[in-house]
């Protein structure tokens, strides 16, 4: 697939009009727009490999196993509306704007529509991009003091554990072991290792400014240790 062809705009812009319309019916207090979105997001990777397994090639373990950032964010976005899980929310907010939608805007897609492989694609990845913002916009979700840290440590799990598994299975998740084929920011960044630093510090600087607009409301740099009750802060007898 060609990226910012034709195809990939209008596809962009559809998928902008199905997030409208499920966040406006979810802002209006229907229920069926969580329930359909925690659904394909629980069973989009059952659904990618019933699509690559009908493919004619030995899938790679790459596709195999649900170790690139979208297919974890997949499962953080199925348990943040099912659960209404506040840390899945987090991880959901942040990676799915700051990671998966780079995926929408720089697809690695070999293949153009009306490929199998092309509605698999867009489907993770718009339902991705839809959920972390419906998770605020139509649920009124907002993360828990202290939150850039938090999301910042997240981040390293993630990145040192992926780097491991890459070299002891020679796989590319994340593509932290070499570029993806096709056109992306990365081409950008300079050669394997520096781009992995680019990687972090971007990561960094795009978490946090997605996160600054919640804190009018609390404090995203720290969590307060100890909360006194205020009539112990009396002075005198009670």
């Amino acid at each position: 697939m060609t990226t910012f062809s034709s195809t990939h705009f209008y596809t962009l812009l559809v998928i902008f009009g199905i997030g409208v319309v499920l966040i406006e019916a979810g802002r209006h207090g229907r229920s069926w727009p969580r329930a359909l979105l925690a659904f394909i997001c629980l069973i989009i990777y059952p659904v990618n490999q019933i699509v690559l397994n009908s493919l004619d090639f030995s899938i790679p373990l790459n596709n195999i196993l649900p170790l690139h950032l979208c297919d974890i964010v997949a499962l953080t976005s199925g348990f943040a509306l099912l659960f209404k899980n506040t840390f899945f929310a987090e991880v959901t907010y942040c990676w799915g704007l700051a990671g998966t939608l780079q995926g929408l805007i720089f697809p690695n897609l070999g293949f153009d529509f009306p490929h199998p492989m092309f509605w698999s694609f867009f489907l993770q990845h718009g339902i991705l991009v839809i959920v972390a913002l419906f998770l605020p916009l139509a649920m009124n979700w907002r993360p828990r003091e202290g939150v850039v840290w938090r999301i910042l440590f997240w981040n390293q799990v993630y990145f040192f554990s992926i780097m491991i598994v890459n070299r002891v299975l020679g796989t590319n998740f994340g593509f932290l072991a070499e570029k993806p084929s096709v056109s992306s920011p990365l081409d950008h960044l300079g050669d394997w290792p520096i781009y992995l630093i680019w990687i972090q510090i971007l990561a960094t600087v795009f978490m946090t400014a997605l996160l600054l607009p919640f804190s009018r409301t609390i404090n995203i740099w720290r969590t307060p240790r100890f909360r006194v009750n205020p009539k112990h802060e009396r002075s005198g007898p009670a």
